[in-house]
């Protein structure tokens, strides 16, 4: 069946949630709706559910927690690993399925279920680095510690990369020997649902949860839960500031992960071309249409090669083919959902209003009069006091700003309360660890493309986080340190 053919499909599915083992429906009826962003149309209706729902899936994890500790390192790695080989074996379906959820292209979306089982397979490596630690010995007592998991994790993920997102972030909760609910983004729901399917068959029930619904009602419920002791937000500034708020009254330990304002930091003496092809990959145009928190927005290019360095740009942008994301030679597809196709555009209609000049893009692509579409944008002509330029857009628009002094530029870039990633690109060695040291960022990159590497921390400074993830830190987070001094007798 061709991707056209699928989409004119009038069946309109009726998912379930997974909760102990058991696939129900909201307790009180309610629905949301999953959209097609290429077509536009409804392809299923998901539970909306309640603090009812929240609490029966808090309780399936809480019966199954013990169970799934006591298991043990070993035998709760193996499980993880037939898990990630049961998901690769699925890779196509699954990528498709995101695709029509989530309007990013197939190439994209294969790419993030291939992440997801490698992420799988790490922390069922790291999962004996569980282990605690001797103090030196004494004649009279003996001083060792236990890492001991919580019980029960909230994992709360948005929408962009609903699957990688919904397996991965689940790996080191899991492989830590905690029971976990996930709620996955209301928008981009149905592939955390395929998890759910797939896990069935290879975890204990209860050990993997998934509940749906909006973050104000279903994310909240699940936050302020008493039965929840640990939980990890990824998603908006003010979605985690509402969860710092919820999970207060508990003194639960939360970690975030959100957005960024990242900027590329471009040299004189680098190949303009290259930085210009590394900024438009770091910007994730051509793999999720812009929405990623780490993407490359804010682009300060030296004087001497900036006029260079746009021509490249514009030329790289140029040749990214803007389409069906089902169709195999499209790599910009449309944007995830109507209220955030709006809110684009809204930024680059006031980015036009404040004075700036769209060099590239600012619209709807020609020919495509359906679908939340956006053409890959290029503003020029700003100033750091733009909103467009002090503001996370979250869509494929980049601001080209100058600099002609490093400690200016410096100051430049690190003038938001964001911290996530950034980016330097120079031939100077010198220049760049100076440069890298004095950036407010959580995650450097130094003639990158925004890449990470597997095993390396990463999480934000400032607004942009809480904690790290992508490493053993992530995994020993999702651990208590218990200290044991024994007297002996």
């Amino acid at each position: 069946m061709t991707a056209t053919q699928d989409r004119t499909r009038t069946e309109v599915p009726h998912r379930l949630m997974h909760v102990g083992g058991e696939w129900v429906d909201a307790a009180g009826g309610a629905r949301i709706e999953s959209v097609d962003p290429t077509s536009e149309q409804v392809i299923a209706t998901l539970p909306d559910a309640g603090a009812a729902d929240v609490a029966a899936a808090v309780d399936a994890a809480t019966a199954a927690a013990a169970a799934w500790s006591d298991l043990g390192w070993a035998k709760r790695a193996a499980l993880l690993r037939d898990l990630a080989s049961r998901i690769a074996a699925e890779t196509e379906d699954l990528a498709r399925l995101d695709v029509r959820d989530g309007g990013a292209p197939l190439s994209g979306m294969r790419s993030d279920v291939l992440g997801a089982v490698a992420e799988l397979h790490y922390y069922a490596g790291l999962a004996p680095e569980t282990r605690g630690s001797t103090a030196p010995p004494s004649p009279d007592t003996l001083s060792y510690t236990l890492r001991e998991p919580y019980g029960v994790v909230a994992r709360i993920i948005p929408f962009n990369h609903p699957f990688k997102f919904a397996a991965a972030k689940v790996a080191a909760p899991l492989a830590a020997g905690n029971a976990v609910v996930l709620k996955p983004g209301e928008q981009t729901s149905l592939s955390a649902l395929e998890l759910a399917r797939i896990a069935a068959d290879v975890l204990p029930p209860g050990v993997l949860n998934v509940v749906t619904g909006r973050g104000s009602t279903t994310g909240a419920a699940l936050v302020a839960h008493p039965g929840v002791a640990r939980v990890a937000f990824t998603g908006s500034v003010p979605s985690g500031r509402a969860v710092l708020r919820g999970a207060a009254e508990g003194i639960k330990h939360v970690s975030l992960e959100l957005g960024g304002k990242n900027p590329i930091i471009v040299f004189p003496d680098v190949d303009p071309r290259r930085a210009a092809v590394a900024a438009v990959a770091g910007m994730n145009i051509a793999r999720c249409t812009g929405q990623s928190c780490g993407s490359t927005s804010r682009l300060f290019v030296h004087d001497d090669v900036y006029d260079r360095f746009l021509d490249a740009l514009l030329d790289r942008l140029g040749q990214l083919s803007v389409g069906d994301p089902m169709d195999e030679s499209t790599q910009v597809g449309p944007l995830a959902f109507r209220s955030h196709h709006e809110r684009v555009l809204a930024y680059i209609d006031g980015a036009r209003q404040e004075g700036a000049t769209v060099a590239a893009g600012g619209g709807r692509p020609a020919g495509l009069d359906r679908g939340f579409y956006v053409e890959p944008t290029v503003l020029t002509g700003l100033h750091d006091e733009m909103t467009v330029v002090r503001e996370e857009v979250f869509g494929p628009v980049m601001s080209v700003l100058r600099w002609r002094d490093v400690e200016d530029v410096v100051r430049r870039a690190n003038a938001t309360p964001l911290g996530l990633t950034a980016n330097v690109w120079t031939s100077d060695v010198s220049a760049a660890h100076r440069t890298a040291r004095a950036l407010q960022a959580g995650y450097v990159f130094v003639n990158g493309s925004g890449k990470k590497e597997m095993g390396m921390p990463f999480g934000g400074w400032k607004s942009s986080g809480l904690g790290k993830e992508n490493a053993l830190e992530e995994l020993l987070s999702y651990t208590r340190e218990k200290t044991v001094t024994v007297t002996l007798t």
